[in-house]
């Protein structure tokens, strides 16, 4: 996700502690947060199909997704 979305999210939480926000505002501070949200959790996701766990022995087993 690009700085300048990351900021105007952060721009448009400072306004909301000054004055409530247009409709316009709030629908726009909502789509961002989920598109930050989707960054981190693909993010997280593609670090973790690197992931492996070694047991004592030394295998090592590819951490896999909860089902």
């Amino acid at each position: 996700m690009e700085q300048s979305r990351i900021d105007r999210i952060s721009e448009l939480t400072r306004l909301s502690r000054v004055r409530p926000l247009t409709e316009e505002e709030l629908a726009e501070r909502a789509a961002l947060r989920a598109e930050y949200l989707a960054a981190i959790r693909g993010s997280l996701e593609s670090q973790l199909d690197n992931t492996y766990i070694v047991d004592e022995k030394g295998n090592k087993k590819k951490v896999e997704k909860k089902k």
